[in-house]
C-alpha cells in the first residue's frame, strides 16, 4: 500500500478526505498551518483535527506553529484581498512544508485538504502544489475535495461527529474581513 501525506487545514475540510482515503493509502495527516490566529484557535482548530485522527486510528504529524516565520513570508502583502497573492504564499509555504516532510519521510504521494474549502480553488492549489512536485520528486494527489457530494459529506459528518467549525479560513486578515472578534493569545 503507498504511503500518502495528507496536509491538512482543519478538521471540517479533512474529515471526509481521511474517510475517502484511510483504506486506499497508508495514510499520515500533516497539520501544519503558520497562518491561523489567533494560537488559540490554532490549538482548537488542532485538537479537531487530532480527534478524527484518533478515532479513525491515522497517524498524525504535527508541522509546528510558524506564525513569525508566516509574517516574514507574507509581508508587504498585508493588503492583499482573501483569495489574493496573500493567499498564494501561504498556500506554497504549507505545501512546500508538507512535501518536504514527505519527501524526507519516504512518502510516494502527498496532497492537501486546501482544496477541501469553499473558497480554496484547485485551479490555483494545483499548480503551486505542481511546482512543488518538479522540485522534491514526489507525486501529488491533484483533486477537488469539495466535488462529487463531499461538501455535503462533510457537513453531515461535521454535525454528527460535533466537530468544531470555525468561521473565517484562519490568518488575522480573514480574520478581519469576517467582522469577528476573537480572543488574542
Amino acid at each position: 500500500m503507498k504511503k500518502l501525506l495528507l496536509h491538512t487545514c482543519c478538521a471540517p475540510c479533512s474529515v471526509t478526505v481521511i474517510e475517502e482515503l484511510k483504506d486506499k493509502y497508508n495514510l499520515t495527516v500533516f497539520f501544519y498551518n503558520p497562518n491561523i490566529h489567533p494560537f488559540v484557535e490554532y490549538e482548537k482548530r488542532k485538537q479537531e483535527v487530532i480527534k478524527i485522527c484518533q478515532e479513525g486510528k491515522i497517524k498524525m504529524v504535527d508541522g509546528d506553529y510558524e506564525i513569525e516565520k508566516w509574517h516574514q513570508e507574507i509581508q508587504g502583502l498585508e493588503k492583499e484581498p482573501e483569495g489574493g497573492s496573500r493567499c498564494k504564499k501561504c498556500f506554497i509555504m504549507r505545501l512546500e512544508k508538507a512535501i518536504r516532510y514527505a519527501k524526507e519521510n519516504n512518502f510516494d504521494i502527498f496532497s492537501t485538504t486546501l482544496t477541501s474549502g469553499r473558497n480554496k480553488l484547485a485551479t490555483i492549489i494545483h499548480p503551486l502544489a505542481e511546482i512543488l512536485v518538479k522540485k522534491y520528486g514526489v507525486e501529488f494527489l491533484a483533486e477537488d475535495w469539495k466535488k462529487n457530494g463531499r461538501q455535503e459529506i462533510a457537513r453531515r459528518l461535521v454535525k454528527e461527529k460535533n466537530i468544531y467549525r470555525q468561521n473565517y479560513c484562519g490568518c488575522k486578515f480573514s480574520q478581519k474581513s469576517t467582522s469577528i472578534s476573537l480572543p488574542s493569545a
